[in-house]
C-alpha cells in the first residue's frame, strides 16, 4: 500500500498569497474576513476654498458668455460687422431696378457698382432683373450675366443713361 503523494489534501498557496484558514464545517465563521484598520479622519476642508472655486467658475462662465454676446453683437467687429460688410458691398455692387451703374472690366467678368444717375460715372440705367434666366428685351443695350455656385444665376438689363 502506498501512501498519497504529499501534495494532496494540504491547502495550496496561489501565487505567493496565503489562504485564509478555513473554520471547520459546522463552526461560525467570521462575516467580513479580518478587520481592516481604521481608517485615518480626512482633513477638513476649509469653506472659502469652495467659495473660490465657485467664484472661479463664475468669471470664467460670464467671460465667456460676454465673449459670444459681444462677437454676435457689436456693430465694430464680429458677426454683425461680416453681416454689414455683406450687406453694403451687395448695395454697391448689386442694382436693383432704376439704379445707375458703373461697369468696368471684361465683358466676361464684368463689375457692377452702383451710383448716383447725377454722377458723371453713371453709364448705364439698370432696366430689368432676372434671376430665373430670361433674356432681356430688344430695348437694352447691355446684358450681364452672373452665375452662382448653385443655380442659374442674374440677369441684369442695361439702358444707356
Amino acid at each position: 500500500m502506498s501512501a498519497p503523494p504529499p501534495y494532496q489534501n494540504q491547502p495550496q498557496q496561489q501565487y505567493g498569497y496565503q489562504q485564509q484558514p478555513q473554520a471547520p464545517y459546522g463552526q461560525p465563521q467570521q462575516p467580513y474576513g479580518q478587520p481592516q484598520p481604521p481608517r485615518r479622519p480626512q482633513p477638513q476642508r476649509s469653506p472659502l476654498r469652495g467659495l473660490i472655486t465657485a467664484v472661479i467658475l463664475l468669471a470664467l462662465f460670464g467671460g465667456v458668455g460676454y465673449y459670444v454676446y459681444d462677437y454676435n453683437t457689436n456693430p465694430n467687429g464680429g458677426k454683425a460687422k461680416e453681416e454689414a460688410d455683406r450687406k453694403a458691398y451687395d448695395r454697391k455692387h448689386t442694382p436693383q431696378v432704376g439704379d445707375c451703374v458703373k461697369i468696368t472690366g471684361p465683358k466676361d467678368d464684368s463689375q457692377m457698382t452702383v451710383v448716383a444717375c447725377d454722377s458723371s460715372d453713371a453709364q448705364y440705367k439698370t432696366g430689368e432683373t432676372h434671376v430665373d434666366g430670361k433674356a432681356c428685351g430688344p430695348e437694352y443695350t447691355t446684358v450681364i450675366h452672373q452665375r452662382r455656385r448653385l443655380g442659374l444665376g442674374t440677369t441684369w438689363c442695361f439702358t444707356k443713361v
